[in-house]
């Protein structure tokens, strides 16, 4: 195992508030074909807004860098995707960090195994990326990992979570013995209460990671039934599912308000839930997602060029 050079981290301030709070301070995911269609993300996303960069597998590393540099050359904070099973070897990583950082200024990464069932070299999950201890010779200051409310048969065949669960104390100790700046983006769901159990549980077993909850973007429900399937999205899918058998409902795009509005009904009621903000998956397109949280939220959501302008 490699020496871990991250200095102890001090615990963050609990947050409070209601729907714009909760908002406030989103995170968005990119991947460089969608990237290209947006002229400048400054026409579309408040200023220092989180940029993750998916990496999806087969995606050239050039094409993922050069997406990294043209949003980060626009003022936004860029966290890319580091896919374990994509990775042959520690090299290849230590290649990646290095231009990334070189090219693009980056700092932030997102720890993931990767949508691929068999590893293409000596990586497996996440944990063995940050054992190399390349991200801390790199002077990278915020290390996000994936996590789980709705279990991830990828990892736990068996439907359990035990695996999933060792997981996240092995990285919750990290976080303890480092200054890595440390967090949870989860996968997508369509309903609130998975969710706040989940994080309730984490919170009663110990974890303190601040989780940053992912929500799909408005889209055409079709659209997100077929994600939804594709990425194993657990039990909430049934919502989803509910609506399309209603004929009323089948035709409107479907919008993650009502799973906010509960998320932050709960998190003004528990101030000290591991809650912390929102990451949105566009489904159905970064300007029609963008847009739909700016017309949601207050001056803090407002694009940056017209936030500049007044």
């Amino acid at each position: 195992m490699a020496l871990l050079n991250f200095m102890r981290r001090d615990t963050a301030a609990p947050v409070t508030g209601g729907l714009d709070d909760l908002l406030a301070g989103y995170s968005i995911e990119v991947m460089p074909r969608t990237a290209e269609k947006v002229e400048d993300f400054r026409d579309i996303l408040p200023r220092g807004t989180r940029v993750y960069i998916a990496h999806i597998d087969g995606t050239e590393i050039d094409d993922m860098v050069a997406t990294a540099a043209k949003i980060a050359g626009e003022g936004f904070d860029v966290m890319p995707h580091f896919p374990a099973r994509s990775i042959p070897d520690a090299a290849t990583l230590a290649d990646w960090i290095a231009r990334y950082q070189g090219e693009a200024g980056v700092t932030q990464a997102l720890l993931l195994g990767g949508g691929i069932a068999t590893p293409r070299g000596d990586f497996d999950n996440s944990m063995q990326l940050i054992e190399t201890g390349l991200f801390d010779k790199a002077g990278f200051t915020r290390l996000h990992v994936a996590g789980h409310p709705e279990g991830n048969r990828d990892i736990d065949p068996d439907g359990s979570d035990h695996m999933v669960m060792q997981a996240l104390r092995w990285k919750q100790a990290f976080s303890e013995r480092t200054d890595a700046r440390m967090a949870m983006a989860t996968q997508f769901a369509f309903e609130a209460q998975p969710i706040i159990d989940w994080a309730d549980r984490l919170q009663a077993e110990g974890i303190t990671l601040p989780v940053h909850v992912g929500v799909a973007g408005p889209a055409k429900l079709q659209t997100l039934i077929k994600f939804a399937v594709a990425c194993g999205v657990g039990p909430s899918l049934k919502v989803l599912q509910k609506r399309a058998m209603d004929v009323t409902k089948l035709v409107l795009p479907y919008t993650p308000a009502e799973v906010l509005a509960d998320l932050a009904g709960h998190r003004a009621a528990r101030p000290d839930s591991l809650i912390e903000q929102v990451h949105v998956f566009p489904l159905g397109g970064i300007k029609t997602a963008a847009q739909w949280v700016t017309e949601n939220t207050g001056a803090a959501g407002l694009p940056a060029r017209r936030a500049a302008n007044g």
